[in-house]
């Protein structure tokens, strides 16, 4: 469902007091090329297909 939006904010870049910044704020495409993104990461596998 992520990679239909037109805009994604990835929080992160940990749970709990490792947390709370914006790492990646964009397209799909964009935050599944920004390093140190988690979701990035997943999203980039999802867009192959």
């Amino acid at each position: 469902m992520v990679k239909a939006t037109d805009n994604v904010v990835d929080v992160g870049p940990e749970g709990g007091t490792l947390g709370g910044q914006i790492v990646a704020e964009s397209t799909p495409e964009k935050v599944a090329k920004t390093a140190g993104s988690y979701t990035g990461k997943f999203l980039k596998e999802e867009l192959k297909g």
